[in-house]
């Protein structure tokens, strides 16, 4: 049985999930909003209420994964008891929302920090995409892996576009910072564009846009985002060193600083 859900908002979207009695979803830390009383929230080490395979060995295994991908250790639990009730999630950045319902035959791979919450038939992995893959995508080293059966939810930054790059000759290629998730019947992988000549010199000097892209080959659904993060991070550096220049050596923020 799927999540009922509503998608609610525009610009930065947030998702309301009625759960039924027993049924349960999880969430990464941060994305909890709101939630009916009846909704009991439990933090978990493992992905699923039942022992991680291999018993405590396994757990250890899957909590050490997520150290090594840099994400949080544990994950948040909601479960309805009583009857139906609610609980809200949000991304952590403006952006829209996307509910992937998973059939149990194609999975999908998903940047970190992409997870909003997933119900709880709904198993989540990490993949790594190669040590070499890793040196040129950055971000695209670390995957995380979502198969079974259930609701998936995800966010992204800004605007989403979805894609099938069979339509198109079989082949996207997309700046790092721009993928966010994509079914696993899709290769991904990471190429250099252009070879080391004056012009692509000057591009990797002046911003490194266009000289390693995300590639995306074969027959899925790849969702891309409106909003570059790598762009967005470093925009949000440039502010608060600027916000920080603001203050003068007197301390007086401002113009009169």
């Amino acid at each position: 049985m799927t999540v009922a859900h509503k998608l609610i908002g525009t610009s930065t979207q947030m998702v309301v999930c009625q759960l039924e009695v027993g049924q349960t979803v999880y969430a990464e830390a941060g994305r909890f909003l709101w939630k009916t009383t009846n909704v009991s929230l439990e933090t978990r080490l493992s992905k699923r209420g039942a022992p991680a395979s291999g018993g405590l060995l396994g757990r250890a295994i899957e909590v050490g994964k997520r150290v090594a991908a840099g994400q949080s250790l544990a994950f948040q639990y909601f479960t309805a008891q009583g009857g139906s009730g609610l609980v809200a999630f949000s991304g952590t950045l403006p952006g829209e929302l996307r509910a992937l319902e998973l059939d149990g035959a194609a999975g999908w791979l998903a940047e970190r920090d992409t997870l909003l919450a997933a119900e709880g038939s709904v198993d989540l992995d990490i993949a790594f995409a190669g040590l070499r893959t890793g040196r040129r995508g950055g971000t695209g080293f670390i995957l995380e892996h979502f198969t079974g059966a259930g609701t998936l939810l995800i966010a992204a930054a800004g605007n989403l576009v979805e894609l099938n790059p069979s339509r198109y000759g079989g082949k996207i290629q997309a700046h790092t910072g721009a993928v966010v998730a994509f079914q696993d019947t899709v290769r991904y992988g990471v190429e250099y564009i252009g070879g080391l000549n004056a012009q692509t010199a000057m591009t990797a000097i002046l911003g490194g846009q266009g000289v390693n892209l995300a590639t995306l080959e074969g027959d899925g659904t790849v969702l891309l985002q409106s909003v570059n993060l790598h762009g967005l991070a470093e925009s949000m550096e440039k502010l608060i060193g600027d916000a920080s220049d603001e203050k003068g050596r007197s301390g007086i923020p401002g113009i009169l600083g």
